[in-house]
């Protein structure tokens, strides 16, 4: 090999190394520390935090911040300080069951890094805020019979790419609430002859295409991922980002006055026709079957698991969608939040009433002692309080595991899914 050629091989293995470079993660970190390593406390307890400034893992002197501090979402503690040696000690209670947040903003160099803490305190004691209709399970149950008289009329399509030597992939899709009213998904089934175990995923909020779960059908499952728009799941990123930021953006506003015209309707009805398909067109073993889902998808979860019984196992995620009311008496509320900051304390509106069809608290209600539930969350998560979390957990009456992993937002750890994965492959019997 003569020099030049030799040269050029290597520069071109020094840019393959340098493209494979990641960005990942800040020098400057902000951390909240409590003082009890579950982050947990009894009422009246006082929690102690240590706040932490630091660059390059070093303490960084002279930093400006702000804090605010208080039960969350109605925080009522707010300074700014500036911590000549990066460190400051913050303390908090709460007389009543509820969670004490600390959020910190640094300021370095014109630009903001931001980090919190949210303590629990009696957190076993919460209970949620919202009244179950005394037709509610009336009403979702007309609602599926009605759904029921029109006729699934499924499509399937082999996505070739997709296929793996293990597991075939579709993209499937079927009617749900009425004519022309569809639901579209990816399914996964084992090559391989037999009968298996089923689990639905079910959407977080927004639009976007689906990959289906083809790990978890290697392992020896069906598995359906479902979307929630009425719209096929294997388009062009393009075309979603337009219906989200169109057509489709704040749909979970849309008809919350009216409980037959809320959006959320035809959503949860699709998830008991997807079960449906799973039940009459696929090689379901009619015993294991599940649900699964994130935010908005544990929201999904609750509904499928309390309206459908051959659900035997659910797990919800930082379940959104959850006691909605809370915020009407002052206390944090689940995502959309749709009363937080509202005057009308104590009013009971239309999009009240209507909102208690559409809380997963309720759904919650209606789950049995034959299905099994796994319930995570973070104790940092701004957008599902843990507040509304925990007073879900607390209303299920079936057996039921919580693994809380404290220091998440609104995002999962790797061991976090580690080990809803695992959860899962165990209620299957695949483990």
């Amino acid at each position: 090999m003569n020099t030049r050629k030799l040269l050029t091989l290597l520069l071109v293995v020094m840019t393959s190394l340098q493209m494979s470079a990641q960005i990942r993660g800040n020098n400057i970190m902000v951390t909240v520390q409590p003082d009890h390593q579950d982050w947990t406390y009894k009422t009246g307890e006082k929690a102690t935090f240590t706040v932490n400034v630091l660059k390059s893992g070093t303490l960084l002197d002279n930093v400006s911040i702000d804090y605010v501090a208080g039960p969350e979402m109605y925080q009522d503690v707010k300074k700014s300080v500036v911590l000549k040696d990066g460190t400051l000690k913050l303390t908090g209670t709460m007389k009543q069951p509820g969670f004490y947040r600390v959020d910190v903003t640094a300021h370095v160099d014109g630009k903001d890094y931001k980090g919190a803490c949210g303590a629990a305190f009696s957190p076993e004691q919460l209970q949620p805020s919202t009244v179950m209709p005394q037709d509610f399970s009336d009403f979702w149950q007309n609602a599926i019979s009605e759904a029921r008289k029109t006729a699934l009329e499924p499509t399937k399509r082999l996505l070739p790419e997709r296929c793996t030597k293990d597991v075939n992939v579709y993209e499937v899709s079927f009617q749900n609430m009425n004519w022309g009213n569809r639901t579209y998904g990816i399914l996964c089934v084992p090559v391989k002859e037999g009968r298996y175990p089923a689990l639905l995923r079910v959407p977080g909020a927004g639009v976007r295409p689906y990959g289906g779960d083809i790990y978890t059908a290697s392992q020896g499952a069906i598995t359906l991922e479902i979307g929630i728009h009425g719209i096929p799941v294997t388009m062009e990123q393009n075309i979603y980002d337009d219906l989200n930021n169109g057509a489709l953006r704040g749909y979970w506003e849309f008809g919350m006055d009216n409980r037959d015209k809320s959006y959320y309707k035809h959503v949860v009805l699709g998830c008991i026709r997807a079960l449906d398909y799973i039940e009459q067109y696929t090689p379901w073993n009619g015993k294991e079957c599940g649900v699964t889902g994130s935010s908005q998808g544990g929201f999904l979860s609750l509904a499928t698991a309390g309206l459908d019984k051959r659900i035997t196992f659910y797990a919800p995620v930082h379940a959104a969608l959850c006691d909605h009311t809370n915020s009407l008496r002052g206390i944090a509320c689940g995502w959309p939040h749709y009363f937080y900051g509202s005057q009308e304390t104590g009013v009971r509106s239309q999009k009240v009433e209507t909102s208690r069809y559409y809380d997963g608290v309720n759904f919650a209600r209606l789950i049995t002692d034959q299905q099994k539930g796994w319930f995570s969350f973070g104790y940092n998560d701004d957008v599902v309080p843990p507040t509304t979390a925990w007073a879900t957990y607390n209303i299920v009456k079936g057996p039921k595991e919580i693994s809380p992993y404290q220091a998440t937002w609104h995002f999962w750890f790797q061991e976090q899914w580690d080990e809803w994965e695992n959860w899962l492959l165990r209620e299957m019997h695949l483990r």
